[in-house]
């Protein structure tokens, strides 16, 4: 199955991960890799309820991080286990975070 995560913050400003060689993450360590992400970088629900989905957890560790993490070289590796933890718990082929337009699509 193809699976590419897209994070975009702006117009040119995309960052495309291509999953298609990389080992999957197992759905319990995703898990776990992206509620410590969050929680270490304090971001908030973006819902008012409280409530945060597993799509809101990855737009708002996008937004956290900002994109010099996407962006440089140096960050590649983190920005893969981002990658890699967002395809297996959205399990879809292609995931686009758009970070200023706070959506993510499939």
């Amino acid at each position: 199955m193809r699976s590419h995560v897209i994070v975009q913050f702006g117009p040119d400003r995309e960052y495309t991960f291509d999953l298609d060689e990389v080992q999957p993450m197992p759905h319990d360590m995703a898990r776990q890799w992206l509620d410590q992400q969050f929680t270490e970088l304090g971001c908030e629900p973006l819902r008012l309820s409280g409530k945060v989905l597993t799509a809101d957890k990855v737009l708002a560790i996008a937004q956290a991080v900002g994109e010099t993490r996407f962006a440089d070289p140096a960050h590649r590796p983190w920005a893969m286990v981002y990658a890699r933890a967002a395809s297996s718990l959205l399990a879809k082929p292609v995931i686009k975070v758009d970070v200023p337009g706070l959506s993510v699509g499939y």
